[in-house]
């Protein structure tokens, strides 16, 4: 299994940064068909193989990322990917 954590600062207020989370989620869901769901001030995904959260705290957005065996052989090209998404919705 792979860990990714990703943490951006922005400057967003709390409707601002939840529209940015959801379109990181948008991307993410399209692109690794993951079902995405809000429990308060975070963002769940997952489906087989793939689990996480992007959780909004203040001036933060924390991505953590839970891959499987299969996934982990993607596990840099994911968190670039991620990274740089969440870099682009929340400047």
């Amino acid at each position: 299994m792979a860990q990714i954590s990703i943490v951006q600062a922005h400057s967003l207020s709390q409707e601002q940064a939840r529209a940015a989370a959801q379109q990181v989620a948008d991307k993410l869901a399209g692109d690794y068909q993951l079902a995405c769901k809000w429990d308060g001030d975070v963002l769940k995904f997952g489906r087989s193989g793939v689990e996480g959260a992007l959780t909004l705290q203040g001036q933060r957005a924390e991505m953590a990322i839970t891959l499987g065996f299969p996934m982990s052989a993607f596990s840099a090209a994911i968190e670039t990917k991620v990274a740089d998404k969440m870099r682009k919705v929340f400047a």
